[in-house]
C-alpha cells in the first residue's frame, strides 16, 4: 500500500503532458549542445511568437528553461507575479499592468500575439514546468555617441545574466532578427557587432527568420498599422532548417510562412489583420 501511495505521489509531482504545437525541426534544434538558443522575431507578427512558445514548450519538457526576452528589465518582478497568478485570466491582467497595457508601446513587442505567448508561458508554469521569464533590456545604461553598438553589447550582457542566475537552465532568447546575428551587418556599419555575436560562440546557436511575405504590425513615419513584407525565401518552406546562413551570421532558419499582423495588446478591440499570403 505504501509503495502504491509513493508511486502515486511521484506521478502527481510530474509536469502535466502538454501539446506544444512546435515548428517542425524543433527536436533537432533542442538536440544541439549549445545552452543559448537565439530565436529571432520581426515584432508585430502572429506566427513567430506562437512558434517560439512551441519551442519553449518542448524545451521545458526536457528540463529548466529561462526565457530571455527583449523587454525592459524593470518588468522582471511583474513577470514573476504573472507566472504565479492563480488563473490564466489573472495572469493576463497582470501582464497588462505592465508595458502590454501601454498604448504608446506600438513597435510590435507588446502585440496581442506576444501577450498570448506570455500567457502560454503561464500555462507551462501552471502545468509544473520549470520556466522563468528573464527580460534583459537595460533601461538606464545607454552610452551616447555609439548608441546602437553599445546597445548590442548591453543586450548581450543582459542575456548572459540569465545563465549566471540559473546555470542549470537552458536559455531560449527571443529577440529581433538583426540582434540575433553573430556578425556585423554591412548596411549598418555603425551598429557594431549584434548582440548574439558578443555571446560565447561555442555555447550559442542562432536562427534567422525566413522572409516569406505577409505583414507585421509596425509604425512608418506617417502612421501605424500592418506593414507589408516582400517574400524572398521559398514560400513553401516551414519549420526550423539547420545550416549556416549568410556566411555564418546565423546557424539556421525559422520559416513560419507569410506572416499575419498583430496589433498592440492595449488595442485588443482591433482584430489582427490576416495576411493573404501575397508578397509585395
Amino acid at each position: 500500500m505504501l509503495e502504491l501511495l509513493a508511486a502515486a505521489a511521484l506521478f502527481t509531482a510530474q509536469p502535466a503532458q502538454t501539446d506544444c504545437a512546435a515548428p517542425a525541426g524543433t527536436d533537432a534544434l533542442l538536440a544541439r549542445p549549445e545552452r543559448i538558443l537565439v530565436i529571432p522575431d520581426w515584432h508585430g507578427a502572429v506566427e513567430i511568437p506562437a512558434a517560439f512558445l512551441g519551442i519553449v514548450c518542448e524545451a521545458a519538457k526536457q528540463g529548466p528553461v529561462t526565457i530571455a526576452l527583449e523587454m525592459p528589465e524593470t518588468e522582471r518582478t511583474l513577470y514573476r507575479h504573472a507566472l504565479s497568478a492563480p488563473t490564466e485570466e489573472a495572469a493576463r491582467q497582470v501582464f497588462l499592468h505592465g508595458d502590454f497595457g501601454n498604448p504608446r508601446n506600438n513597435d510590435g513587442r507588446n502585440s496581442v500575439a506576444m501577450l498570448d505567448m506570455m500567457v502560454g508561458f503561464w500555462r507551462l508554469k501552471a502545468a509544473g514546468h520549470d520556466v522563468v521569464i528573464h527580460p534583459f533590456m537595460a533601461v538606464e545604461s545607454r552610452i551616447a555617441g555609439r548608441d546602437q553598438a553599445w546597445w548590442e553589447l548591453e543586450m548581450a550582457y543582459g542575456i548572459s545574466r540569465a545563465l549566471v542566475d540559473r546555470p542549470e537552465a537552458r536559455v531560449l532568447v527571443f529577440v529581433g532578427d538583426l540582434h540575433a546575428r553573430k556578425k556585423g551587418y554591412a548596411r549598418f556599419p555603425d551598429g557594431g557587432v549584434p548582440a548574439a555575436g558578443h555571446l560565447h560562440a561555442s555555447d550559442t546557436f542562432t536562427l534567422h527568420i525566413a522572409q516569406q511575405g505577409g505583414a507585421t504590425w509596425g509604425c512608418s513615419p506617417t502612421d501605424c498599422g500592418p506593414q507589408s513584407s516582400r517574400g524572398r525565401y521559398d514560400p513553401d518552406a516551414r519549420g526550423i532548417i539547420l545550416g549556416p546562413v549568410e556566411d555564418g551570421a546565423y546557424d539556421g532558419v525559422l520559416a513560419v510562412g507569410p506572416t499575419t499582423a498583430s496589433p498592440p495588446a492595449a488595442l485588443q478591440d482591433q482584430p489582427a489583420v490576416i495576411s493573404s499570403g501575397a508578397s509585395s
